[in-house]
């Protein structure tokens, strides 16, 4: 294993990049807005999607408009809190907050569960945002703690809790490409076309070694598939709803309701979070020339950990869904060479403006079901893909097989056979009947009950409390930020 020295914590990591402006340089106006523009498109949909899926799954069509709204404006006071580092919260660097993929099942679970027990719109928002905001407080807690979180959730655990997160929502992409739930049509060859479309364009733009086109290779296809959808007649813009020319944010305009059935899964995955964010934060520790070593990094580390969860409880504050450090605009970074986390505070204007005017949110409600469900094929096929990435760089020997075997299948076959908890107590029944609560019970009693084999795995292994980044094999960390980088593109 192979630490870097004490002296190297004092100074930046080795220069991967040639960047153009660094961390505390102020651009010019229309180089951070052209940077905070790049910025804004990468992100764009990852931002807006989790809410479109949630919004059409679970019925809240007239409220779609307003929470994708929302998800924009918290998007861009997040993205500002971040990078402006007020007092011990935020990080200071050019971090991007949206809202987060990997709530997507439990939300739409707790969803699920409230409209089954002939919940409205109205009450099921109210209690997702009050589960939301108080799950938000764990990671608030943990962000102190992460160097001692490590011990807890390894990266056996973590992965297989994001590939059992992404597995069990391929059924709501695959949904959408034959026509969404209740179609008359569904299955249908028009249907299916539209979302081969959409996916094969999507795999095509991502084979040219253009950043541009990889990067906007989810806002074309999307864009594509819903003109050819338009001109098909699938597309009535008459439907629109009938949305005001602004939205005016309101705290907990659907009101304030707490569920602990709810509120288990959703604060499992708020303790995995923290993890995910560290090493995104890293990566773009890296890529801005900053220190990855050493007691400022580990303060930046954790300022960023409160930063995601008061931000995630500011979300649900204001009607939206959970938000965490996007990765992708790490790659950004790279291609623009502007790391200056004054263009945060331009992005966090754009967003604030888009999400102020709900048309936008209201024509993106037109965007036929197959359409979607084409690109959210790729987008949890990758958070299922970036889950076994992380078992396979923890090492798949004997005992991480056996506990990703036991938590993977515990996960999938509640999900399957829902039926076997039919006999336990109500309160039991409801909290496990989350395919992703029983996977990360299970994959984290099995951690801590079976001992750790001697094995020498290659193995990047994140250590705050140590504050080292160690690479076994390799001492230099653009191996760590290029994987990094690339793994971002999950949240898009």
């Amino acid at each position: 294993m192979i630490t870097p020295s004490r002296s190297a914590a004092s100074r930046p990591v080795n220069r991967t990049t040639d960047l153009i402006y660094g961390l505390d340089d102020r651009p010019h106006f229309a180089a951070a807005m052209f940077a905070a523009l790049q910025h804004v498109l990468a992100s764009f949909v990852g931002i807006i999607t989790p809410t479109l899926i949630v919004g059409s799954a679970l019925g809240l069509d007239h409220e779609i408009p307003y929470l994708i709204s929302m998800a924009l404006f918290v998007s861009g006071l997040g993205t500002f809190v971040q990078a402006k580092r007020i007092g011990p919260i935020g990080s200071g660097l050019l971090c991007l907050q949206g809202t987060s993929f990997s709530f997507l099942s439990v939300v739409l679970s707790a969803g699920f569960l409230v409209k089954s027990r002939g919940g409205g719109p109205e009450e099921i928002l109210s209690t997702l945002f009050g589960v939301c905001f108080c799950a938000a407080f764990v990671e608030v807690v943990l962000s102190q703690f992460i160097g001692k979180l490590r011990k807890l959730i390894t990266p056996v655990v973590t992965g297989t809790i994001i590939t059992l997160m992404g597995l069990s929502l391929l059924k709501v992409a695959m949904t959408d490409m034959a026509g969404g739930v209740g179609a008359p049509d569904l299955g249908s060859a028009t249907h299916l076309g539209l979302a081969a479309l959409v996916l094969g364009t999507i795999v095509l733009l991502n084979r040219f070694n253009v950043p541009v086109l990889r990067l906007s290779a989810i806002i074309i296809g999307l864009t594509l598939g819903f003109l050819v959808a338009w001109s098909l007649g699938r597309v009535d813009f008459a439907l629109m709803p009938d949305v005001p020319l602004m939205s005016v944010p309101v705290p907990f305009k659907y009101g304030f309701s707490f569920d602990l059935v709810a509120f288990i899964p959703i604060a499992v995955i708020f303790l995995v979070s923290p993890l995910e964010a560290a090493g995104d934060l890293t990566a773009n520790s890296m890529i801005s020339q900053q220190p990855v070593s050493g007691p400022a990094y580990l303060r930046r580390i954790k300022s960023g950990l409160l930063a995601d969860g008061l931000n995630s409880a500011m979300a649900a504050t204001f009607n939206s869904l959970p938000m965490v450090t996007f990765a992708q605009n790490n790659g950004v970074i790279q291609l623009t060479g502007v790391a200056s986390r004054f263009v945060a505070f331009f992005i966090a204007g754009i967003l604030v403006l888009l999400g102020l005017f709900p048309i936008v949110g209201a024509v993106l409600q037109l965007m036929p079901k197959p359409v979607l469900g084409g690109a959210t094929l790729i987008m949890f096929g990758t958070v299922a893909v970036a889950g076994i990435k992380i078992l396979s760089e923890a090492g798949l020997h004997r005992r991480n097989m056996l506990i990703v075997a036991i938590s993977l299948g515990m996960g999938l076959g509640v999900a399957a056979v829902p039926e076997v908890l039919r006999e336990l107590p109500k309160a039991l029944h409801n909290i496990f009947e989350s395919p992703i609560t029983v996977g990360a019970f299970c994959a984290i009693a099995l951690n801590l009950f079976l001992p750790e084999d001697a094995v020498d795995d290659d193995v990047t292994e994140f250590d705050p409390e140590a504050s080292t980044v160690r690479v076994l094999q390799d001492a230099d960390a653009e191996p760590l930020m290029n994987r990094a980088v690339a793994e971002g593109n999950r949240q898009t």
